[in-house]
């Protein structure tokens, strides 16, 4: 398991993976801080996990940081996500840390990639958890936990005689992601015991597939973006004329990204749509958060 140089951060949830990695990181004698952001969805649950971080960590010798996450609102899950990694990347801030560590582990890895698949995800999903990402400026989240299991971690826990919390959450089988853990990944260890480790190798592979597709990607927008007024971009359709079907679906969600366009509302369907403007099957579509239209050979997109 290895970090960046340097003093870092480590998100403490309480639970065994993050305990696990505080432990770990603390032991080879890395500066760090142990951060911890109390969703309050659980109420006294969530006020024992806090209490329990700052208690290992006072134990260990380990700064502390911790905050109450304000009411979320939307979609629970990528509200309490963002309020963290915001949160994390504070902490870093304010200590001149240089990075940020989380406690992701192989099986988080698995359960995202096969989560993805049932979504009916792009091959780019099929990267799963990115093992590292700019959080902010100057700061990158690390996960270096990502090809270490979680009977690994729990079997460390046991040999040093660490306790960790539970978040009985995690159990509700009424969420798709806790079925996969509980009830599909158990089936297919019966086919491959280390079926985590495989389709680890599986998003390393996506990772560097994506890699150059994303490069081949942007230069064919470079290649065929005409100008940009007033917030609506215009692409040179005609430019277009003879590109594999694919490559244009590609093309245009790198300039999804590049837009800040939401992405994850794009859906296969989706991406087919807007391939249809530039093919001239459609003169126009609506999407999640964009009109896209086309007049003569020109593509125009804007941002609603």
């Amino acid at each position: 398991m290895k970090v960046p140089p340097g003093r870092g951060v480590v998100a403490v949830s309480g639970g065994a993976d993050s305990v696990a990695l505080l432990r770990k990181v603390h032991g080879a004698g890395v500066p760090v801080v142990a951060a911890h952001l109390n969703h309050g969805l659980r109420g006294t649950e969530s006020d024992a996990d806090e209490a329990f971080v700052a208690e290992l960590a006072e134990a260990l010798g380990i700064p502390f940081r911790s905050k109450r996450a304000d009411a979320f609102t939307g979609n629970l899950e990528a509200a309490a996500r963002e309020a963290r990694y915001a949160f994390l990347g504070d902490v870093a801030t304010e200590c001149g840390a240089a990075w940020v560590a989380t406690g992701h582990t192989a099986d988080d890895q698995a359960e995202t990639i096969l989560f993805h698949l049932m979504r009916g995800t792009g091959l780019g999903g099929l990267r799963g958890i990115a093992a590292e990402r700019e959080l902010r400026p100057g700061v990158t989240l690390v996960r270096p936990m990502l090809r270490t299991s979680r009977s690994e971690v729990v079997a460390y826990l046991a040999e040093v005689g660490q306790d960790h919390r539970h978040d009985a959450s995690n159990d509700d089988r009424r969420f798709t992601r806790n079925r996969i853990r509980h009830e599909l990944l158990p089936l297919m260890r019966t086919f491959n015991p280390d079926v985590a480790g495989a389709l680890g190798q599986f998003a390393v592979q996506a990772n560097e597939w994506h890699a150059d597709h994303e490069a081949a990607a942007l230069a064919l927008l470079g290649a065929v973006e005409l100008s940009s007024i007033d917030g609506t971009i215009f692409i040179d359709r005609k430019k277009l004329r003879g590109v594999p079907r694919h490559r244009v679906r590609e093309m245009l969600r790198a300039l999804w990204m590049r837009e800040g366009w939401p992405v994850s509302e794009m859906g296969f369907a989706d991406w087919e749509r807007a391939a249809d403007v530039v093919a001239a099957v459609v003169r126009g579509v609506d999407l999640p958060g964009v009109r896209m239209s086309r007049s003569r050979g020109v593509v125009s997109l804007r941002g609603v």
